[in-house]
């Protein structure tokens, strides 16, 4: 039986959601987007939260940072230290030191920010004990050293390879600490053979699933909070145990990011 554990996130309001830029092959400055309706889905996602038990703090959306909505990449939190992201792009370097204000001032007074580009929760998700870091497209691998000295953790190393899946969220979920989902062919053969290694009873998600980033979800061990047309992907779920809950994030995606990328899971110490 699988059991759900309460989490503790940290979420931005896309009040200035736009694309006025691009950094990544799913922003298109030229397509239309209705930032009512991101704010409508984003509050849909953080009320499907509440409705699970989960605590959910909010951060000021800053003006000219539209991209801030997508919380996950402002920091990694691990037993209550936090190492606050040093963003590749100049578009989003000024999310990092309002993420960091922001936690030093709700009680992780051990946060200090990246000195190698690191994108946060976008590349580092805790799988038990491991940290799975990715590396590719944004955090450079020398981070991967830097996060394992701070928070006293293995860190593993995984290259990404398709520019579409430029995160290490957008190509896998950890579903618990012995779980994860991911996409094979977003992996260097190396690391494809680190995962299954790692992980050889994981759910594998097919080419469809992966174009609405269906990994992009966010899981408390039970449910699993994803996009509802990652449907290959829900079944699976289901079918191992867990209970799948479909969102829909289609305006957020047009700027590539979906539920994870809305979401930081903020871990307390103990």
């Amino acid at each position: 039986m699988r059991t759900a554990q309460p989490r503790h996130y940290l979420m931005c309001r896309p009040t200035h959601f736009d694309v006025v830029y691009s950094i990544n092959p799913w922003m298109d400055p030229r397509k239309p987007v209705d930032t009512p309706l991101a704010i409508a889905q984003w509050e849909s996602l953080r009320q499907t939260y509440l409705s699970l038990g989960h605590t959910v703090e909010t951060i000021d959306p800053l003006p000219g940072l539209p991209d801030m909505v997508f919380a996950a990449n402002g920091a990694t939190v691990i037993d209550g230290r936090a190492l606050v992201a040093r963003f590749r792009d100049a578009e989003r370097i000024a999310e990092g030191p309002a993420y960091l204000q922001w936690l030093r001032e709700h009680g992780f007074a051990d946060a200090r920010t990246a000195s190698i580009v690191n994108e946060g929760e976008g590349d580092y998700l805790l799988a038990g004990e491991w940290l799975l870091a990715g590396t590719g497209f944004r955090s450079d691998p020398r981070s991967h050293a830097e996060a394992q000295e701070f928070f006293g953790r293995p860190v593993i190393g995984l290259t990404l390879v398709d520019p579409d899946y430029y995160h290490l969220d957008t190509a896998l979920s950890v579903l618990d600490e012995k779980t994860v989902a991911y996409y094979p062919a977003a992996f260097s053969p190396g690391s494809l053979a680190v995962l299954q290694r790692l992980f050889p009873d994981a759910i594998i998600a097919t080419d469809a699933d992966a174009s609405v980033f269906g990994l992009n979800a966010a899981s408390d061990g039970y449910n699993v909070v994803l996009p509802h047309n990652a449907t290959h992907l829900i079944e699976a779920l289901r079918e191992r145990g867990f209970n799948p809950i479909g969102a829909d994030m289609s305006e957020l995606l047009k700027a590539g990011g979906s539920v994870k990328c809305c979401t930081l899971e903020l871990r307390s110490a103990g």
